[in-house]
């Protein structure tokens, strides 16, 4: 009878993990236009600061959005799920027009550059620029991070508030890693590449080094773009 018992409890375990993971998956692969968006986004709170601080400020923000997801965002997910979950689809709803005023707000950008008047390195010490960039991108994160849960928990079919819970802190761990993982090598690309361009011991390893610095604008330009197309699909 005990081994009748482990083995039913065995049993129910990798169901229950099996659903866990297959929830995951699909909530994080319906969130990916945000992600990319999210990814997209936070390397120009790193612009015009000293290289040695680009690390340490995506940790920062890392943090922050570990911080909004499994705080703030996970406990409101699933009183939402248990107490009202009707209100989901009206929340994908607005997220979506959301999405879409953001979206627009970007395509009216490139067609109509206006001039940022925000804090530069100029007017503010770096300590002081470095936290109200901080600052800023968590409050940025904020809301893709809630884009993001609010769309992971629509996918995620199970009654079970243990099998949602865990399945939406998996979603915000591993897009939390996958988004600032992105943006920690988009931000030091450019210095791997001067430096294999300053100290590489071949010709194809320094012209290399300069192919990267030279194609860096290029590729966060065109992540910004995928990233906008994506708010908009």
């Amino acid at each position: 009878h005990i081994d009748d018992v482990a083995s039913q409890a065995s049993r129910a375990g990798v169901k229950i993990a099996g659903s866990v993971i297959d929830d995951a998956a699909k909530a994080g692969t319906k969130s990916l236009g945000v992600v990319i968006d999210d990814a997209a986004v936070t390397p120009k709170y790193v612009q015009n600061l000293p290289a040695a601080r680009e690390l340490p400020m995506v940790w920062k923000i890392a943090r922050g959005s570990i911080f909004n997801k499994m705080v703030i965002l996970l406990p409101a997910a699933m009183l939402l799920s248990a107490l009202a979950p009707w209100l989901v689809t009206p929340l994908l709803m607005l997220g979506g027009a959301y999405l879409c005023f953001e979206g627009a707000e970007k395509v009216l950008h490139l067609i109509r550059p206006e001039v940022d008047h925000g804090p530069t390195p100029e007017s503010l010490d770096a300590a002081h620029l470095e936290a109200d960039r901080v600052a800023g991108a968590i409050k940025t994160d904020f809301i893709l991070s809630a884009e993001i849960m609010t769309i992971a928990l629509a996918q995620i079919t199970s009654d079970n508030l243990w099998v949602t819970g865990t399945a939406l802190a998996l979603v915000a761990f591993g897009i939390t890693a996958l988004v600032y993982g992105s943006v920690a090598i988009l931000v030091k690309a450019d210095d791997v590449g001067l430096r294999m361009a300053q100290i590489g011991r071949g010709v194809v390893t320094r012209a290399t080094g300069v192919g990267i610095v030279k194609a860096m604008p290029w590729v966060l330009a065109e992540i910004s773009a995928i990233g906008t197309a994506a708010m908009l699909w």
